[in-house]
């Protein structure tokens, strides 16, 4: 938007929110005679007279209908000044008359669908335009099949994925490994960006793209977008607005994702809602609380998709919320079954929380779990117990905090768990996807279970029945244990405990690793991680719960003259031994994951802002395109019109990269 002070140049502003621009002295009286005069004297020559936006600000139609009159009300009055839209000083009854006529916008000009027909291989099409440019279009016929289509001389051609990413890890097993030889050692110098698609609003996405039948899905908190996974140009958007009150992270607008199943897509909410939404229109086909959000509760990642259920956990695992993994019917949204973390007072397992907070005690199960169908097991990772950093009313093991749990799909029943970090008390989550590997184990076959985890050890398990196979540290700061023992159990080192005046203790609060993707090739044995050697100082500092509040009775903070580094390892799945290493340039504050494909590379958010690509035999580095981000994703591929992609969030933008010829 530009604007004119007297006397001043002209000043251009970036938008990317919904602007009214007010005069900050005007007040009106009556409500709906006024609204209209007010709009065209304030507001019509930026936003357009009918809200559709002109050179100097954006369409507010849709905007304004995702807020409420709450919300319109205090951006008005507040403004943006940073964004060149001063605040107002409208009475209560001119700004009720302002926001009542820019509610008849949608009513009085709503664009109708345009209907198209066009000639294609598939022979006469025609559907309404979801999107048009001068190398092709998109239709949605009228039963409800989206068509994307490519200009072919006089006609159109149909075009899709071949190979598609449908799930968070791209598999429900969660190796991120993608069999894809498109891309490989030779010409992965030639990738290059493709084409890019920006988030309207978003800030840092921490989101994996789902792609499922030529059609991207990307998200941000209670939005999701619909793409031509070609070249990113939008389908549909789904919105509804954001919930004031929020706790912890899911306060901070984060959304990993979708899953998707048949014509149905699913996503959780800000409030810790489960919802299921049209894959061709977006349209909300049913929505289930799983929780109440003003009991501290929300939802932050992608939901995973498994035999005709939904299932997901929610956030607030530091807010003092007693943990859970819910499954839901894809058809209804019917709960079917619920598993508890933890358990209550006088539960079987309540013996491992003894003082008072087992009645706050976290062990939330927030990120994407992973899915057996040969054995119909779902694997979940849970989070720390609370409070974080002060264990002296949580004496005991904390059960099942901090642990891997095997839950049958169809009934729900936890089949077994392995607990990383008993009684916890530096915050060590056990939020790091587990992989599912069927492979040799000292000439045996067996299905494993992988795990880097953010207490720093390398994990491999049994996932039939729980054994521990392996544990063997994948960083070298590492203070709080020797060892995990022989019982799995970890040997404690002396003196590693949060106390009033701060102790160093190794991994950081950020851990050894975390929540962004891992990956396993089969073709080299290889599993890729992207680690962190760090330390901090840990201090405890008692305090009781309160709602609304994190509870984590105790701080961390950097380690003065410690510099912080990132190092993306390849492990030995059979030995636990670090076969190769490459060091990154940064701050190591960088949250970005890694993908394999059997092309022989792995692709890696850099810790320098850069996407780079190295050989997964040897770590050898083949290219890098510097984006600049601070990173927060993890990437993904797949193949569209016979041509493989490589995508990742990067900051608020969704970039798509091919091999140019």
């Amino acid at each position: 938007m530009r604007f004119v002070a007297a006397g001043q140049p002209r000043v251009q502003f970036a938008l990317t929110a919904l602007f009214l621009v007010l005069a900050p002295t005007v007040a009106l009286a009556q409500p709906r005679t006024t609204g209209k005069a007010a709009y065209r004297q304030l507001c019509a020559r930026c936003h357009g007279a009918d809200g559709r936006g002109g050179e100097f600000a954006p369409d507010i139609v849709a905007r304004a209908a995702a807020k409420s009159d709450a919300e319109l009300g205090a951006l008005v009055r507040q403004g943006i000044p940073t964004k060149g839209m001063p605040p107002s000083t409208l009475t209560t009854a001119g700004m009720r008359g302002l926001i009542a006529f820019v509610r008849t916008f949608r009513e009085n000009t709503e664009d109708a669908p345009t209907r198209l027909s066009v000639t294609s291989e598939e022979g006469p099409l025609q559907g309404v335009v979801l999107t048009q440019s001068a190398t092709g279009l998109a239709l949605r016929d009228d039963d409800g099949r989206i068509h994307l289509l490519r200009r072919a001389g006089d006609q159109y051609r149909t075009v899709t994925s071949q190979a598609d990413w449908p799930t968070y890890n791209g598999q429900p097993t969660g190796s991120r490994f993608s069999a894809l030889t498109g891309i490989d050692t030779a010409n992965v110098g030639r990738l290059a960006p493709a084409w890019t698609f920006t988030l309207d609003g978003a800030s840092r996405l921490e989101v994996t793209p789902v792609v499922v039948d030529g059609v991207m899905y990307v998200t941000t908190a209670n939005e999701c977008y619909a793409l031509d996974a070609g070249s990113g140009r939008q389908l549909w958007h789904f919105k509804r607005p954001r919930t004031r009150g929020l706790s912890g992270d899911a306060a901070g607008g984060i959304n990993r994702g979708v899953a998707v199943a048949g014509d149905r897509l699913f996503m959780v909410t800000d409030h810790a809602h489960v919802i299921a939404l049209s894959r061709s229109t977006g349209a909300v086909l049913w929505d289930t609380a799983m929780a109440d959000w003003r009991l501290n509760y929300g939802a932050t990642s992608a939901p995973l998709a498994a035999g005709g259920l939904v299932i997901s956990g929610t956030s607030g695992g530091d807010e003092g919320i007693r943990g859970f993994l819910a499954a839901f019917d894809q058809a209804t949204g019917r709960e079917v079954w619920r598993v508890w973390t933890v358990p209550r007072p006088g539960e079987p397992g309540s013996e491992t929380w003894r003082g008072r907070d087992i009645l706050h005690p976290c062990a939330s199960a927030w990120l994407t779990g992973t899915y057996d169908a040969a054995l119909e097991t779902v694997y979940w990772p849970t989070g720390n117990p609370c409070p974080d950093y002060d264990g002296s009313q949580r004496v005991g093991d904390n059960l099942y905090s901090d642990s891997i749990l095997a839950v049958d799909l169809k009934s729900g029943r936890v089949k077994w768990h392995y607990q990383y970090t008993p009684h916890d008390l530096w915050d060590w989550d056990s939020q790091q996807t587990a992989a599912l590997v069927d492979a040799d184990w000292h000439g045996q076959p067996r299905h494993l279970l992988l795990h880097a985890n953010r207490n720093g050890f390398f994990y491999v398990l049994d996932r039939t029945d729980g054994t521990l196979l392996l544990a063997k540290p994948f960083v070298k700061k590492l203070t709080w244990a020797s060892e995990i023992g022989a019982d799995g159990r970890p040997v404690l080192n002396p003196d590693q405990v949060p106390n009033v005046e701060g102790v160093k203790v190794c991994p950081s609060v950020d851990g050894a690793t975390n929540w962004f993707s891992t990956a396993f090739s089969p073709a080299t044995g290889l599993y890729y991680v992207q680690a962190l050697e760090s330390c901090n100082i840990y201090s405890r500092a008692p305090s009781t719960w309160k709602p609304g509040q994190s509870y984590y009775s105790g701080d961390a903070r950097r380690v003065p003259g410690e510099q912080r580094q990132k190092v993306l390892r390849a492990i030995d799945i059979q030995t636990g031994e670090i076969r190769w290493e490459a060091p990154q340039e940064g701050h190591g504050s960088t949250w970005g994951g890694v993908l394999a494909t059997a092309g022989g590379v792995v692709i890696a958010a850099a810790d320098d802002g850069a996407l780079m690509a190295v050989d997964a035999k040897d770590g050898r580095r083949l290219w890098r395109f510097d984006a600049n981000a601070h990173w927060k994703a993890s990437p993904m591929t797949y193949v569209f019109d016979n041509r493989q992609y490589v995508a990742i969030a990067a900051g608020p933008t969704i970039i798509a990269f091919a091999l140019v010829p």
